[in-house]
């Protein structure tokens, strides 16, 4: 299914603002269906004419009259003349007679979008950027409860903003939206003055749950939150408070006491650019928090962990460094310098991973450190080498990170001590990473390799172990015409996840 940008973009008609700023409602469209107790449409204008759905929201607080989504379809025939009257006009107009929708009686109300400038002032663009739709199921005739008709005047002044421009607010902080309380998990209306003239059921309860017992009608919320948050010092009070409780500013933050953590989010609500009150949305986090915690303290123990390898493993590198040096056997210095080259391969990794906030790595940079150890096998062999890498591996997560670092470690390794073998050259190394496939290229200008025969070295059978049997891949080893040596590693990305 097309996105909000890709169907508004299609038409021709809208700019990269008309796009945000529709976004932006997008983001509140829900709220506003559940308020309304209605499924709610909005519609873009074509270059034909006629009106293309862009989003549709169905209410959580009552049946939807559509079972099918409308995005991407064209208006139908008999909500076009009021949808283009509205686009039009700019004013909301209201249905004459109930609209019949599969024998079902509802009222459509259509709604001009006007588009906010600027945070600072009250012109708008001109005309509205689209319409919106309201569709009321008219079938179940009940006498609404008072938590319902005051839901409707929300919605309808809502509507009302929405038609002038003063919804969404501009001046609204974007911050994340989960845990971000809805409707149903309870609302506070407002007067002028930061009154509460109606709580619903549960804003009472998450009220109720941070230590007030009384009702909350007729009391000033900036009152009660001062009160409820006063005479402890282990509260945690966000500075933007004032203004949520009194209604004053579209922001959310969170009052915290007892233990029980409570969100809240204000609407101011206006009329001709007056504040006449406010919504405030509100839900009990208590224990969303309490999960966001967990996850920080987890996070923090595991880049612990991987900081306490990383050091174990360079102690553990430099014991083999001094015991290498203190040897007399050639072959024991070798064989103790190339363990020591691993371990400190296998170290770079977990270091990259205790500087994250998850278990993946960049490996751009880790191949970068890990090229290092090249300086130091090639003044060893008293030669001077030219690496040169291109192409990116990008991000991988740890466990692919490990095995396929120790063992680009041993190829390069090879590339010097075997391939240049105490001459000057070069090691080039390309990346060319697909949604399918990592494909390495590991070349030097070296001796070379007789054509068909493969080294059968602790190195060798290392890379083959962890490039076939841990990562999957495969590895071909041959000889580049002229001189040299190309070993091409092919590494399926089945198991990372796609961004």
């Amino acid at each position: 299914m097309s996105t909000l940008s890709d169907l508004v973009l299609a038409q021709g008609r809208s700019s990269a603002a008309d796009v945000e700023w529709l976004h932006m409602l997008l983001a509140d469209s829900q709220l506003l269906a559940d308020l309304a107790f209605a499924d709610i449409v909005i519609w873009v204008p074509t270059d034909s004419g006629s009106f293309i759905a862009v989003a549709h929201s169905r209410p959580s607080s009552a049946a939807t009259l559509f079972y099918r989504d409308f995005v991407g379809q064209s208006i139908k025939q008999e909500w076009r003349k009021q949808v283009t009257d509205c686009f039009e006009s700019g004013r909301i107009i209201e249905s004459s007679a109930p609209d019949w929708y599969e024998e079902t009686p509802t009222r459509v109300r259509a709604v001009p979008v006007a588009r906010r400038i600027s945070p600072t002032e009250t012109t708008n663009a001109d005309g509205p950027i689209a319409v919106i739709t309201r569709h009321t199921n008219l079938g179940e005739a009940r006498t609404p409860s008072r938590q319902e008709l005051t839901f409707n005047d929300c919605a309808s002044d809502l509507f009302e903003m929405i038609a002038v421009g003063d919804f969404p607010d501009l001046g609204a902080p974007t911050g994340p939206r989960r845990g971000a309380p809805r409707a149903s998990d309870g609302l506070i209306r407002l007067d002028v003055d930061g009154t509460v003239t109606f709580a619903s059921p549960n804003a009472l309860s998450a009220f109720n749950r941070i230590g007030f017992a009384e009702e909350l009608e007729g009391e000033s919320l900036a009152d009660v939150t001062t009160h409820l948050l006063s005479g402890t010092g282990t509260v945690t009070v966000d500075e933007s408070l004032p203004l949520v409780v009194t209604g004053r500013a579209p922001w959310r933050t969170d009052i915290e006491d007892k233990g029980v953590t409570v969100s809240l989010r204000a609407i101011p609500l206006r009329s001709r650019g007056e504040r006449v009150g406010a919504i405030v949305l509100c839900r009990d986090v208590s224990e969303l928090r309490h999960q966001e915690q967990e996850l920080i303290t987890k996070d923090a123990t595991i880049r612990e962990i991987h900081h306490r390898v990383k050091n174990n493993l360079q102690t553990v590198a430099s014991l083999l460094r001094i015991q290498a040096r203190r040897t007399h056997s050639e072959d024991a210095h070798d064989a103790l310098t190339q363990a020591m080259r691993r371990v400190a391969a296998i170290a770079v990794v977990h270091d990259t991973l205790s500087e994250g906030l998850n278990q993946n790595v960049d490996f751009d940079e880790v191949f970068e450190r890990v090229l290092l150890l090249i300086a130091e096998v090639a003044s060893s062999h008293n030669t001077t080498v030219r690496p040169k890498s291109s192409g990116s591996f990008g991000v991988l997560p740890s466990e692919y990170a490990t095995p396929l670092a120790l063992a680009l470690t041993e190829l390069v390794t090879n590339a010097v001590e075997h391939g240049l073998n105490g001459r000057d050259g070069d090691v080039e190394i390309t990346a060319d990473r697909t949604d399918e496939l990592l494909s390495v290229q590991v070349r030097d200008n070296g001796v070379g390799l007789p054509e068909g025969k493969v080294g059968s070295g602790l190195g060798t059978q290392i890379v083959r172990t962890l490039i076939q049997g841990e990562l999957g891949g495969t590895i071909d080893w041959h000889t580049l015409m002229g001189s040299g040596t190309e070993v091409t590693i092919a590494i399926p990305m089945r198991w990372v996840a796609k961004s």
